[in-house]
């Protein structure tokens, strides 16, 4: 009955962990889309947009995304409570370090809010933004190699060299991504283009994304070389390699469409966080 009642916890757990990964990953392109569109002071106040809980008078396009981003990061703090909650209730029946990390995520998420109310009342400092950005791939990668262990029934652990690979190719996507962010909250790419401004940052993340993707690429050429256990998580692996391609292939059009396309500039970032999410994984 004991063991019953841990496999139903611990599978819930997982669920809703697995819920949390898309609900965050939503919110870093939700977040991008925001940028994109200039909607990041739509809401002029923190927390409510306008005064209200729903600005139906204001609501617009701009008002809606920043709105909706709000909204979505409230959900995720909700459901960590939740989580947390559940941990430490059935903390007898589930691996020790479960409540302890539930209750780190809901610090982190909790710093994040507090990152994101900087953001609007400080008029989007861009270090303020490329921390708001960074904490939430970091909630991506937490929630996404947590709910691996937590649907994990077999006690083969992966190989230490995979574990270190995996954490280099991730620390590298995560170092590109905060530099992408770095080059659009201060617009360099924008001046770059119209004024030969700030060239400097588009240069600099043109430059490490290849040797970055070159990092993904050997771990999975390295892992499926291996063979055993490392060849056996091939869908993972051949995931992570589709979406360097493709990420790479989006950053190109990006610039070559002179940034006249949101839809391929947010595509861009929402491959990001889901590399975030495989490599963590």
């Amino acid at each position: 009955m004991i063991v019953s009642s841990m496999s139903t916890v611990r599978r819930r757990l997982a669920q809703l962990s697995a819920h949390l990964v898309v609900a965050v990953v939503a919110l870093v392109v939700i977040g991008g889309a925001t940028r994109v569109m200039e909607a990041g002071l739509a809401c002029p106040d923190w927390p409510l947009c306008y005064g209200s809980l729903l600005p139906r008078g204001q609501m617009n396009v701009q008002v809606f995304l920043e709105w909706f981003h709000r909204l979505d990061a409230f959900l995720v703090g909700v459901a960590l409570l939740v989580m947390a909650f559940v941990s430490f209730l059935w903390r007898r029946l589930l691996p020790q370090w479960l409540p302890w990390l539930a209750g780190g995520l809901v610090l982190l998420v909790a710093f994040q809010g507090g990152l994101g109310a900087l953001t609007v009342l400080q008029l989007l400092p861009s270090g303020i933004v490329m921390a708001h950005l960074g904490m939430a791939l970091t909630l991506v990668a937490l929630l996404s190699g947590l709910t691996q262990c937590l649907l994990q029934r077999s006690s083969t652990s992966a190989p230490l060299w995979w574990r270190a690979s995996a954490l280099a190719a991730l620390l590298a996507v995560g170092a590109q991504s905060l530099l992408g962010a770095r080059m659009a909250t201060s617009w360099a790419a924008q001046r770059c283009l119209s004024g030969g401004e700030s060239c400097e940052w588009v240069t600099l993340h043109r430059s490490t994304a290849m040797p970055v993707a070159l990092v993904v690429v050997l771990f999975v050429v390295a892992a499926l070389l291996s063979g055993g256990w490392a060849r056996s998580q091939w869908p993972y692996l051949v995931a992570v390699l589709a979406l360097v391609a493709l990420q790479l292939a989006l950053g190109i059009s990006t610039l070559l469409l002179g940034l006249t396309q949101p839809l391929v500039t947010i595509a861009h970032q929402l491959l990001a966080a889901l590399l975030v999410a495989l490599l963590s994984a």
